[in-house]
């Protein structure tokens, strides 16, 4: 009696939307091709993001044995796949907790690219799962394990992903078929087939190189831009990545309003070099790097103007088409819901008008046409001009009671960070991360801004008179962080009432 002949299984992990179904299709298409019978099944699922199916290939290494039919599983056992490819670093996780990767038999290739889940959305700071750990677990329990940004190989080749990830499958050696077979599979598509093998073959090389190098990870790939703007000669004795943050500043600023905003936060940054010792210190470069970036997004910050401008940009509807393959001859249309409330609309307006709706709001009386659900398609000439009228907002943005109020606060932040910098780097270190409190839209915008001034009035304020900034750092930071881990602000009341320094603390600096 012949001895059973074990077919090669194989796991593909993908998203909805990423062409899993399409990657099944050319793994079988190429294996019968080839001359080897293979078995394709799917199970679709439900994720937090775009919804996730898993496609199982089972395929036999060579030939059937005359007169015999293979039979082939419908779904993969744990510790039984010989090879596992995942799109999604997260699904890469959740296939390990699923226990289908096995050091004994199983090359695993993961995307690091992520989606992120609602849950990390939902996180006021920055709630995004460690990747660090999905890494150094697959590498523990993989045979072998092999990690590259498929989705950015995907982008920079037009394509999408399902063909990144057929290429690091045949680069690593998944099939006993040549590469030419995959291709030749490709160009039977009939569909963006020049795309398609532009991205096969850059997945391919990248792993082929990093198994020729020894490396179980492929190097990512560099992005085809050009040289990044040389930071202002005030700034040419800072740290490359500090000098980087502030360019990336410069540009987010002038975007938003104009080049004399941009110029403006030149000279914030400025004052503050001015003001903090060498940037050698790893904590001052810290400080000024996080307050570059802190300092931009803030008096970048988004209303109303903003949003209705980037969402009528022309870039903006091409990805859309792009993202959504559509053809040449299909129509789009994208609709925007609104929700506005009568405080974002006194925000947007001149400072003694806006002033005057908000008595109005806090003596109990509303505003018309306030608080109320509104789908407004941009692809419309009378929804995209409401839109623009609505973006033109900005010209005015500096006259605005918003823009007030932000200013009025950035100033306080500012001629603090210059009184901590030289007294105590660590502190001002922490303080550069309070703005990370100002965020978000209406009740959520109101909350930060509560959470931002009792922190600045309770710990920064007193710190910065008595000049016990080193004492208070480490309080600065439990309190920033009970704010972002606690939408109802119950661990931030418990960190400013409980964090204090002690008095010995405050004696011995």
């Amino acid at each position: 009696m012949e001895k059973a002949l074990a077919p090669t299984t194989i796991l593909v992990a993908a998203l909805g939307g990423e062409g899993g179904s399409v990657l099944a299709d050319w793994i079988v298409a190429s294996a019968i091709r080839f001359g080897l019978p293979a078995q394709s099944t799917s199970v679709p699922g439900v994720a937090q993001r775009t919804g996730a199916t898993s496609y199982y290939i089972e395929l036999l290494p060579q030939p059937a044995p005359a007169g015999l039919e293979p039979v082939f599983a419908l779904v993969p056992i744990a510790g039984r796949v010989d090879v596992v490819v995942s799109s999604e670093l997260l699904e890469s996780g959740r296939l390990l907790e699923r226990g289908f990767i096995s050091p004994d038999r199983t090359t695993f290739i993961s995307s690091s690219s992520r989606v992120l889940t609602t849950m990390e959305k939902m996180q006021m700071g920055d709630g995004r799962f460690d990747n660090e750990r999905i890494h150094d677990t697959a590498r523990e329990l993989a045979k072998n394990y092999i990690h590259l940004d498929l989705e950015k190989l995907a982008q920079d080749n037009g394509t999408i992903i399902s063909a990144t990830m057929f290429g690091a499958l045949a680069g690593a050696g998944a099939f006993p078929w040549e590469r030419s077979v995959c291709e030749e599979v490709i160009r039977e598509g009939g569909r963006g087939i020049k795309q398609s093998l532009a991205g096969f073959a850059a997945a391919f090389d990248a792993v082929q190189n990093a198994q020729a190098e020894g490396v179980a990870e492929a190097p990512a790939p560099q992005a085809s831009t050009g040289p990044a703007p040389d930071a202002p000669s005030s700034f040419a004795d800072l740290p490359a990545d500090v000098r980087d943050l502030i360019n990336h500043g410069l540009a987010r600023t002038i975007d938003y309003q104009d080049e004399d905003y941009g110029e403006l936060f030149l000279e914030r940054m400025r004052a503050l070099v001015s003001a903090a010792p060498p940037a050698s210190d790893p904590l001052v470069a810290h400080a000024l790097g996080e307050a570059a970036r802190r300092l931009a997004l803030w008096m970048a910050y988004e209303d109303i103007p903003r949003v209705a401008d980037l969402k009528t940009r022309g870039d903006r509807f091409a990805r859309i088409r792009e993202e959504a393959e559509m053809q040449p001859d299909q129509l789009l249309r994208v609709y925007e819901y609104l929700k506005p409330g009568a405080e974002e609309i006194a925000d947007m307006l001149p400072k003694a008008w806006g002033e005057r709706i908000m008595k109005r709001l806090d003596a109990g009386k509303g505003l018309p046409f306030t608080g109320r659900g509104l789908a407004l398609s941009t692809t419309s000439i009378s929804g995209y001009y409401m839109m623009r009228a609505m973006a033109r907002f900005g010209r005015i943005r500096r006259r605005s009671l918003r823009f007030h109020h932000e200013q009025e606060a950035i100033g306080l932040w500012l001629d603090a960070m210059a009184k901590a910098l030289p007294r105590s780097p660590d502190f001002a270190g922490a303080l550069a991360e309070l703005p990370r409190l100002r965020k978000g839209y209406g009740e959520t915008q109101a909350r930060g801004r509560k959470n931002y001034n009792a922190v600045f009035d309770t710990i920064v304020a007193p710190a910065i008179a008595s000049g016990s900034e080193a004492a208070s750092a480490a309080w600065l930071r439990k309190a920033v962080g009970a704010a972002l881990a606690d939408p109802e602000s119950e661990k931030l009341a418990g960190a400013l009432a409980n964090g204090a320094p002690s008095p010995q603390s405050m004696a011995a600096q």
